[in-house]
């Protein structure tokens, strides 16, 4: 009896950890993000083409309060943007796709960007400040609203979840700060897949979800 009660409260703490019933591990399993999990459902038959490299979410999964700061070096934080889908993107000038990447994003904003829909892309350059800036004005980069962390935290948050294991790194969010999906490496977003999966993703019921 007495080992069976120490291996019953090793797999609880095993479960604890590691998560059973369906909650992955680094997941939070909030109750309300079960929506964005059914979401996420839906919408994996549009990962496809160029976003094909999507993992779309499979148990609740709540994003940390990302802390990051404005182009004023106000702070903000990911719960800024609550009430909208939020494409989350973490992108620094070193990194050779991510610059690549970054026109896309600028012409995903331009296209869906509002009251319902944001890319909020993230610099994490940690050196010199003006380079990200730089970068984005010479690019003509104009519709992405500027944000950084120049200690990169972000980034580790995200790697501390499992959501982060390179650059650039970009998660789709609900309304609610919940994962729908996630993408290692570069996706271009300004094509027509990426944009129908997004609308789907902001407006489920107008796409027949």
């Amino acid at each position: 009896m007495a080992i069976g009660a120490v291996l019953a409260g090793a797999l609880i703490g095993y479960a604890a950890v590691y998560g059973i019933g369906g909650f992955k591990r680094g997941g939070s399993g909030d109750s309300a993000c079960v929506g964005a999990v059914d979401l996420a459902k839906k919408l994996a038959p549009l990962a496809h083409g160029e976003v094909a490299a999507l993992t779309m979410a499979t148990a609740p999964l709540r994003l940390p309060d990302l802390t990051f700061e404005d182009a004023d070096g106000k702070p903000k934080k990911l719960s800024d943007w609550r009430g909208k889908t939020v494409l989350l993107n973490l992108w620094a000038t070193w990194c050779v796709p991510c610059r690549k990447e970054m026109p896309a994003l600028d012409a995903l904003q331009t296209r869906l960007g509002g009251k319902d829909f944001e890319v909020v892309a993230v610099n994490i350059d940690t050196r010199d400040p003006d380079k990200p800036k730089h970068f984005l004005k010479e690019a003509n980069l104009t519709r992405l609203g500027y944000f950084s962390d120049q200690k990169a935290k972000v980034f580790q948050d995200l790697k501390n979840i499992g959501r982060a294991l390179g650059m650039p790194t970009s998660v789709l969010v609900d309304a609610q700060g919940c994962e729908i999906a996630t993408i290692a490496g570069p996706a271009e977003w300004a094509s027509d897949d990426a944009v129908k999966l997004i609308k789907a993703a902001v407006q489920p019921v107008a796409a027949g979800f």
